[in-house]
């Protein structure tokens, strides 16, 4: 896990004392102190078969595959970058969001998601405490969701050209014959299922940054939920149509990009959004609007009707889906087009966020 991902033999000579508590340059150079900042920090809380190769890239046998795959298979491939400012919140940190992100983007696609790979951007500085902290984290998430880091990055930039840590992670899982999800999958008499409450990650970040001006026990959402998305499939399978994770740009955003893609109309109902009063008041004190604010651990399940009933029940069964609700239907027109209920009767369109809302929220 490295420039060069040198095999990690032999024992490993302590970093020179000065080294010890920050990142600095040489940590950067693939030479002993990349190599001892690989052994010492991140591999033994990631530390695998795959990853202990030390290779240039993780190489999975057919045998660790095997459980998992039938005759005809196919893969999902995601990639994320994650910037977020502050790097801990409450409910999570960077660490946690990486892993979480990439997870979740491959469950999306009815997936299993498998292994991941880390790349990390370290600034010159960075306490490794703070480094230690976040691959613990990572780690801990990780198992949670049932996968493993099996390859890796390190990169060091001078002072001022970062933000302490920028993390990018990829991810690979395995779709099942039979499960077809997809954005363009949407049928009229389909219902919208959001799988719990909305806002919460982006008003969590927010409040550690200081910017609310007031103090709550908003808690990030972040989670990973492909569990979840096995519990769905499991006594849904073939009638869950659209899976999605509502993230940066949050439910309005997420909807209008279903749409677009399944050229259908999606109406949803003001009183039927799940959304905590403490995320109300603070988005009704800066001006935002709970529909545009980011998620990290929620996702949007459009469904048969006929199945309606069945995914909920499995949703709530789940850790992180015990709060899903129904919130919608699709329709046939008008097309590509996201509408709102309002509590008076009437109806608005709910378009995608313009421009960027909260920066460096994931």
């Amino acid at each position: 896990m490295s420039n060069q991902n040198p095999t990690i033999q032999g024992a490993v000579c302590p970093v020179p004392l000065a080294h010890k508590d920050k990142i600095v340059m040489g940590h950067g150079s693939g030479g002993k102190m990349t190599h001892d900042l690989i052994a010492q920090t991140f591999l033994p809380p990631l530390d695998n078969r795959i990853l202990h190769a030390g290779d240039d890239a993780g190489v999975v046998a057919g045998s660790e595959l095997a459980q998992n795959l039938s005759d005809s298979f196919r893969l999902a491939v995601s990639t994320d970058s994650h910037v977020v400012s502050p790097l801990f919140f409450p409910g999570g940190d960077i660490g946690r969001l990486a892993i979480c992100g990439t997870v979740n983007d491959i469950a999306m696609m009815g997936a299993k998601p498998m292994y991941l790979t880390a790349g990390f951007i370290l600034e010159e500085g960075l306490d490794l405490e703070i480094l230690e902290r976040i691959v613990a984290s990572m780690k801990s998430s990780a198992d949670e969701a049932g996968v493993k880091i099996i390859a890796g990055d390190t990169k060091v930039v001078q002072k001022g050209s970062a933000d302490d840590i920028f993390i990018n992670t990829s991810g690979i899982g395995v779709i099942f014959p039979g499960v077809n999800i997809s954005g363009a999958n949407a049928q009229p008499g389909d219902v919208v299922i959001i799988s719990g409450y909305i806002g919460d990650h982006g008003i969590a970040v927010l409040e550690a940054r200081g910017e609310l001006g007031f103090t709550s026990n908003i808690m990030s959402d972040v989670a990973p939920l492909n569990h979840l998305v096995e519990a769905l499939l499991h006594v849904a399978e073939h009638q869950v149509h659209v899976l999605r994770d509502p993230t940066r740009g949050g439910l309005g955003t997420t909807l209008n990009e279903i749409a677009l893609q399944s050229q259908i109309c999606i109406e949803i109902e003001d009183e039927l959004l799940p959304i905590r009063p403490e995320v109300s008041a603070a988005c009704e004190m800066l001006g935002f609007d709970p529909l545009y604010i980011a998620n990290e651990g929620k996702l949007i399940a459009i469904v048969n009707q006929s199945v309606a009933s069945d995914a909920l029940e499995a949703m709530h069964n789940s850790p992180y889906g015990k709060n899903a609700v129904i919130i919608g239907k699709v329709k046939e027109a008008p097309p590509k087009r996201v509408l709102l209920k309002t509590r008076y009767g009437t109806r608005r369109v709910v378009e995608m966020l313009a421009g960027e809302m909260l920066p460096r929220i994931c």
